[in-house]
C-alpha cells in the first residue's frame, strides 16, 4: 500500500475496486483479507474527501441581463 494521502481520485478508487474484487474473490487469506479491508477504508475515506473537496470548488456561472457571464458563485447543491 502506498501513501493513500497522495494518490489522486482515480487511482484511489482504482485501488479500491481491486481489493473489492480480491475481497469478493476470496482469493486472499483471512489476515491479508482483513489488511485489505482496512485499506479499503481508508481508500474510501480519501475518495469520499476528494470528493467533498471537488464540490466545494464547483461554481456556478451568473449571466447578466445580457446574457453574457457576470461573475461566478459557489455552486450550492441544496
Amino acid at each position: 500500500m502506498g501513501d493513500i494521502g497522495s494518490m489522486s481520485f482515480e487511482d484511489a478508487l482504482g485501488r479500491l475496486e481491486s481489493i473489492v474484487k480480491r475481497l469478493e474473490n476470496g482469493e486472499a487469506s483471512l489476515e491479508e483479507s482483513i489488511v485489505l479491508y482496512e485499506e479499503g477504508v481508508k481508500l474510501k475515506q480519501h475518495c469520499e474527501g476528494k470528493l467533498e473537496t471537488a464540490s466545494a470548488r464547483i461554481q456556478k456561472i451568473q449571466l447578466g441581463p445580457d446574457g453574457q457571464p457576470a461573475g461566478l458563485t459557489s455552486f450550492d447543491a441544496a
